[in-house]
């Protein structure tokens, strides 16, 4: 599912495992050389003593905080759970969580709930009816054919406006349907096959559901066909097309859009931006040649796909086979208390997000995180004065955008209210599609209206963190501000080193090859002259070129293009959090602690925030659809570029942690 403001653009698993003393000497591997590799020297014996748990597809810094953030969550789950006659949210978040443990509930309803919809789908004729189902699936946020929503109007940040995407498919991205190798040959093989078991299980039989898994596999092909890359998908100016319901019923004349508005239960609405008009062409092309009986089993497919986890064990089992198993090599299936608090928090996130609050936030966190953004902010506004590069009209700019920074910290100061939303013990399925209709009709209503800054794109437990261009603000939630991510007893060097190279990553978003298109007021402007954006556009190209040259596994490159927002972040945030601790020390050189220095120890924290172990199969994934580089290259890939750090280790020339002179690059 894709979100233009969710490209929110999240730091991932940004976070760093620390001891009471800050850096834990067990997880070093002292036979490798911190000039060979850093990650491994830093991390090689956390890595040896922590595989993956078998329930997961890859194990780090950010799980093992997760892992302790989501036990605390649960003893708030549980005893909510436990008092039918509760009120209010308490009662919400009770009723689902107990209608989610159900098994037995769950075992006996089997696929009882769905019968309903599947009924209607099934008794599918015409194309008209195609289109409605499509609708009441959207209604659910099951994005069959395409996606659509609200969103932030790029261009006037101040209203929202409908937002169309493309969407429609199983597999992962595109690529997965059109790539030749035999590694995909054989995804596409697995994946027909999963389709056929699930009509199985819904009730087809076994030669129809292997005879329409193929017609699935054919469909969802064309509309790959039709969609773009994840990394043409980067270019937010080639991705926004505002069009009036006109020009739009013009460029798909076989959806019927006269229908779709009030089937979707919105009025017709004045633009909408269509995100990728070539695809919507794909799909209107399709809606026109392919039959009604292949469009209904699609839309059979889709909404099974997007409600397995909620039915029986043998819908669970399926889909976590292919998904898990074979797409990610995950051995086994998470605990169900686990599935089931995703599934509240994804929900009714913000009704779980103030029990969490209220019993887990101290309030002196607030305060010294909103310290260290200034700090952090401080900084990246003398680099920026001092660059080199950057003439003085698009300096001032780019400070005007950096002083307008809006700053989130904690949870958000109005909750979403759920009184409206009917939750109960069971079926768990109803609950889910309840909630999921009642999030996206509270989305749909907002286009028009202006926009609601107050708002938050993730929800308070959250481990994770967030910077939004259109909003211009980075947003770090409850669930990452807490140890061991930032430990009030460790020194200066490694919270600068953690949570303070993630506050300039999240900043550094706002200027890497997407945020630097956002103004101050979050409108997607061009506000660099063309020498500037020169100049820039030369020195991500060398993080492209270098990222690129990294070999994930066998013969797959790390995607230099998909990954530079991220690598362009990660390498801003670091140096920007390296001169905050400069500035913090104010010249004194710092006592060593265990045996390293203040810079030392900077770079080791850097480090260890990336420890993770993770499965082949995840890392290829990851290579083809994240924009994240995989964590060892986090590590790595900066440092290599910073002079800062070849001095702190003595890191010789002509050693792979030290780029030679001519081939580093920094930007910010």
């Amino acid at each position: 599912m894709h979100f233009r403001t969710s490209t929110a653009w999240a730091v991932m698993l940004c976070v760093a495992t620390v001891g009471w003393a800050g850096i834990d000497p067990q997880n070093f591997d002292h036979s490798v050389k911190p000039q060979d590799d850093f990650d491994q020297f830093a991390n090689g014996g956390w890595k040896k003593a922590n595989p993956v748990p078998a329930a997961y597809s890859t194990w780090g810094a950010f799980h093992e905080l997760e892992e302790r953030n989501q036990q605390a969550v649960r003893a708030i789950l549980e005893r909510v759970a436990q008092h039918p006659d509760a009120q209010g949210i308490e009662r919400q978040v009770g009723d689902f969580y107990a209608s989610a443990m159900d098994e037995a509930g769950i075992e006996a309803a089997g696929i009882t709930p769905l019968k309903p919809e599947l009924a209607r789908l099934a008794a599918i004729e015409s194309k008209a009816e195609v289109q409605a189902a499509v609708a009441r699936l959207h209604r659910w946020r099951i994005w069959a054919g395409f996606q659509f929503t609200s969103e932030q109007d790029p261009k006037n940040t101040a209203m929202m406006i409908a937002y169309g995407w493309q969407a429609g498919l199983g597999l992962p991205d595109r690529d997965y349907y059109l790539r030749d190798d035999e590694k995909s040959q054989t995804l596409r093989t697995q994946y027909v096959a999963h389709v056929a078991r699930m009509l199985e299980l819904a009730g087809a039989e076994p030669a129809a559901a292997q005879a329409d898994a193929v017609a699935v596999m054919q469909l969802e092909t064309a509309l790959a066909k039709g969609s773009k890359t994840n990394v043409e998908l980067r270019d937010p100016v080639a991705n926004f097309h505002k069009l009036s319901p006109v020009q739009l019923q013009e460029l798909t004349p076989h959806f019927d859009w006269a229908r779709y508005w009030p089937a979707l239960g919105i009025a017709e609405p004045e633009v909408v931006d269509v995100g990728q008009p070539e695809f919507m062409q794909a799909f209107d092309a399709q809606l026109a040649s392919t039959p009604a009986s292949t469009w209904r089993t699609y839309l059979r497919w889709h909404l099974l796909n997007a409600t397995a986890p909620y039915l029986s064990a043998a819908f669970v089992n399926e889909q976590f086979d292919f998904y898990g198993r074979k797409l990610k090599g995950t051995p086994e299936l998470l605990e169900r208390w686990k599935r089931a608090y995703e599934a509240v928090d994804e929900s009714i996130g913000e009704a779980l997000g103030q029990l969490y609050v209220a019993e887990y936030f101290p309030p002196e966190s607030k305060q010294r995180m909103l310290v260290l953004v200034e700090n952090l902010r401080t900084a990246l506004g003398e680099r920026l004065r001092a660059l080199s590069w950057m003439d003085e009209s698009t300096k001032a700019q780019a400070l005007a955008k950096l002083a307008a920074f809006g700053v989130k910290i904690g949870y958000p100061d109005k909750w979403i209210d759920y009184g409206k939303l009917q939750v109960d013990r069971g079926p768990y399925v109803l609950n889910v599609l309840r909630a999921r209709e009642f999030n996206a009709a509270r989305e749909l209503a907002k286009i028009g209206r202006p926009v609601d800054r107050t708002e938050w794109g993730m929800t308070p437990p959250t481990v994770n963190a967030y910077y939004n261009p259109t909003m211009n603000e980075i947003v770090f939630p409850a669930g990452i501000l807490q140890p061991p991510f930032f430990d009030a007893q460790a020194d200066d060097a490694v919270n600068y080193g953690a949570i303070g190279a993630v506050i300039g990553h999240e900043m550094t978003h706002g200027f890497d090859d997407q945020g630097r298109q956002y103004a101050a007021d979050g409108s997607l402007t061009d506000w660099w002259t063309p020498e500037s954006a020169q100049r820039f556009n030369e020195r991500a190209a060398v993080i492209v070129k270098q990222y690129a040259a990294y070999v994930a596994l066998d013969d797959l490159h790390l995607n230099g293009e998909l990954t530079q927002g991220e690598n362009i972040a990660d390498l801003g945030g670091l140096t920007i959090a390296y001169a905050a601790l400069q500035k913090a020390l104010d010249g004194r050189p710092g006592d060593p602690i265990d045996g390293f220095t203040p810079e030392q120890r900077f770079f080791l924290s850097w480090a260890t925030a990336w420890h993770q172990n993770i499965r082949p199969e995840a890392l290829r994934l990851r290579v083809h659809t994240d924009v994240h580089s995989p964590a060892h290259f986090r590590v790595n890939g900066p440092l290599a570029n910073l002079e800062e750090f070849a001095t702190a280790f003595a890191i010789p020339e002509g050693t792979p942690m030290r780029r030679p002179a001519s081939e580093r690059v920094i930007i910010w």
